[in-house]
């Protein structure tokens, strides 16, 4: 299993991050320009990759104001966890950590692990600027 992680601070209680997070519609604001066709619910979305594959997931599993985890509904290129977590950072704000669990073959992994950490360190990215 290839695990790539993208860490970031939010200066928000906990709370607040994981009420965004908590609900698909608001991801859509977490992704890059590649991605297309969107269409969600508070627990699945649907999208397309550009050049790659289309994909829906949804929400498996929560842990209020610890813990997301979401699956592809339809088949995947690949078995794919995508998984967030927010904690108290002990200064009054959050860090919040995407981790992508994805089973790649050796292939897979040359050409799929460089998107996937980039699209977490996006999102990452994209989270801390939307939560200002």
């Amino acid at each position: 299993m290839t695990v790539i992680e993208s860490i970031t601070e939010i200066n928000l209680p906990v709370e607040k991050v994981y009420t965004f997070l908590a609900d698909l519609n608001n991801h859509q604001q977490l992704m890059p320009e590649n991605i297309y066709n969107w269409s969600s619910t508070e627990d699945t979305a649907s999208f397309t990759i550009q050049n790659m594959a289309k994909l829906a997931i949804a929400i498996t599993n929560r842990i209020p104001n610890e813990e997301l985890i979401a699956v592809p509904t339809e088949k995947a290129p690949f078995d794919l966890e995508l998984k967030w977590t927010v904690a108290d950072n002990g200064q009054g704000g959050t860090t919040a950590k995407h981790i992508i669990s994805a089973d790649l073959n050796m292939m897979m992994k040359m050409l799929a692990a460089g998107p996937l950490q980039k699209l977490a360190d996006h999102q990452t990215g994209k989270l801390k600027e939307v939560l200002v």
